[in-house]
């Protein structure tokens, strides 16, 4: 009896800084994998989600191609249409990827979803809007806000390296009010994050334990006097212990409330989508993806000690 083919609805961004000819590759490693590949070309993150819907029927599962913000513009679609995700990175920073144990090497990658293991992951939201990630207020929102497309495609992390120097120079703080449950607190911060995963930021640890399938977020808020501070705590936020830090405010909760005395915008993954007052909320294992078997080798050893 002959094998019925899987059926892969892949979306991918020719004009993306990985797009275009590296694709081929990929698809052709896909379809000698054994699935049936149907390319959809999408050119602005809104319609990917309507592409899902609209391909959904004629799909075993979604493949995205691109970075966190693609990935996260068609979670929600995903989630609805219930088809197991397939990541290709092909972004910048691709935290998700990073976070789930995907290699950066698109035909690796591929054959991640070749291997067909599966694994829920939490999603998080703000305002309804998705994140895999991390959903920020401050620093990196206006890091968003203010780089060049076309610097980030040519120069990759380079490029936001440059963006941010210039953000840094003019950061002011803000002040919030941040509820969870049973607490408020009021604060002075450069910056509020809502993790959802564990990296972001191109490699940084939102908090030292912090897993996508903990079933909570992680807060933190940067309290200092000056923002050229963060230089002294660079090390400990690529490994997530900047909670140590008299500066660093963070919390755990299944939920947050943050208001600003002005509507301040929200990065989710890279890309600007809503603004304050803001509702974060954590959906426990709302994803199924492929991925490799779930790790925690790259936990710092202290705390996997402790485990």
């Amino acid at each position: 009896m002959k094998r019925v083919k899987k059926r892969a609805l892949l979306l991918v961004n020719p004009k993306a800084r990985r797009g275009g000819e590296a694709i081929d590759a990929v698809v052709g490693r896909l379809h000698r994998g054994g699935l049936d590949v149907t390319i959809e070309p999408f050119e602005a993150l809104p319609e990917i989600a309507r592409d899902i819907v609209r391909l959904r029927e004629s799909a075993d599962l979604i493949i995205l191609c691109g970075g966190d913000g693609t990935i996260a513009s068609g979670a929600l679609a995903v989630e609805e249409c219930g088809l197991p995700l397939g990541i290709i990175p092909m972004g910048t920073a691709n935290d998700l990827a990073r976070t789930l144990g995907i290699p950066m090497d698109l035909s690796q990658a591929a054959d991640v979803i070749l291997a067909g293991n599966t694994r829920k992951i939490d999603l998080g939201s703000v305002n309804g809007y998705a994140f895999f990630n991390v959903a920020s207020i401050g620093l990196s929102a206006e890091l968003a806000q203010g780089l060049d497309p076309t610097l980030k495609k040519r120069f990759g992390r380079f490029g936001y390296a440059l963006a941010a120097a210039k953000v840094l120079t003019k950061a002011r703080p803000f002040t919030a009010t941040i509820r969870e449950k049973g607490s408020v607190s009021t604060v002075k911060t450069f910056q509020i994050a809502v993790g959802n995963g564990r990296h972001y930021g191109g490699g940084n640890v939102i908090e030292a334990n912090a897993e996508i399938d903990d079933g909570h977020l992680d807060l933190y808020s940067l309290e200092m006097n000056r923002v050229w501070k963060l230089a002294g705590m660079l090390r400990s936020f690529r490994s997530g212990t900047h909670g140590a830090w008299k500066e660093v405010r963070t919390a755990k909760s299944d939920e947050f409330e943050i208001e600003t005395k002005r509507p301040m915008p929200i990065n989710t993954d890279g890309e600007i989508v809503t603004s304050t007052p803001a509702k974060f909320l954590v959906h426990p294992e709302a994803i199924t993806v492929l991925a490799p078997p779930a790790s925690r080798v790259d936990q710092p050893q202290a705390v996997r000690a402790a485990a």
